[in-house]
């Protein structure tokens, strides 16, 4: 196993690189998950431990998505407000699943969340093409609305159990429910992907169960990431770093499928 023959400067460089990759890629086209979590498995960290540090190692990268929306989200402050308890509840709830879960059951049903993130994420050039043209300038509905924070709240406990494609889950509950253009949402769903990762790593840390060494340098990686992400976004097509990430789901859903 890679864990066992290589030597402790070859591990951190790996580790190092999985996090600027996933930086990069948050702040390209998300999906940052799906390149520090396979790589800390590769490594021999058990999938639940990889799980947890990877969702604290790589929280930076999401500080640049944030920057580039500030306009959006401080047009739609009140909306972000009212959603902040219906997140936190929901990240809540779905790191207690995590943590009082066995280790058997995550194995068991990391496969397909994965798989089903991979296939949203693959699938979200589609989603986000229909979103552009739902901009109908009116206020949703009572239905609408309600439907609105029951999806976060879905989203916010699958966040706080498994964040592979957050993103993509919080934009399909709003692309339903809001009737704003996709930089708005594209800027709301950057805000709760935050807030509802930075309450799961609150709960992380406060409980332990993370690979120490392998977060603070995930924490480098991913910051640095995020930084050239933000730089690279206009420059660099998304396109290429969304194969990767799909390849790298897709197979990392087999390689879990079968060793589950």
């Amino acid at each position: 196993m890679i864990a066992s023959s290589l030597a402790l400067s070859w591990r951190i460089a790996i580790i190092f690189v999985a996090g600027v990759a996933a930086g990069i890629s948050n702040g390209i086209a998300g999906g940052g998950t799906f390149l520090s979590f396979p790589a800390l498995l590769a490594l021999g960290i058990p999938s639940l431990q990889a799980n947890v540090s990877s969702t604290v190692g790589i929280l930076p990268s999401t500080f640049g998505g944030i920057r580039g929306f500030r306009r959006e989200l401080t047009l739609h402050r009140r909306l972000l407000r009212e959603l902040v308890p219906t997140c936190v509840l929901g990240s809540v709830t779905g790191t207690a699943l995590l943590l009082l879960g066995s280790e058997q059951t995550f194995r068991s049903v990391v496969p397909w969340l994965i798989g089903s993130a991979t296939f949203l994420f693959a699938m979200s050039p589609r989603i986000t093409g229909l979103l552009a043209k739902m901009d109908r300038g009116e206020e949703p509905h009572a239905v609408r609305r309600r439907s609105l924070f029951v999806g976060i709240f879905l989203a916010s406990v699958y966040g706080g159990y498994f964040g592979a494609g957050l993103g993509i889950m919080l934009l399909a509950a709003m692309a339903m429910t809001l009737p704003y253009d996709i930089y708005v949402l594209q800027g709301l769903r950057s805000a709760l992907s935050l807030l509802i990762n930075a309450v799961a790593a609150i709960v992380f840390v406060a409980r332990g169960h993370l690979a120490v060494m392998a977060v603070m340098v995930l924490l480098v990686g991913a910051l640095i990431g995020g930084w050239l992400g933000t730089m690279l976004i206009r420059r660099l097509s998304s396109t290429v770093v969304r194969v990767l990430v799909v390849v790298i789901g897709a197979a990392t859903t087999v390689k879990l499928a079968i060793g589950s």
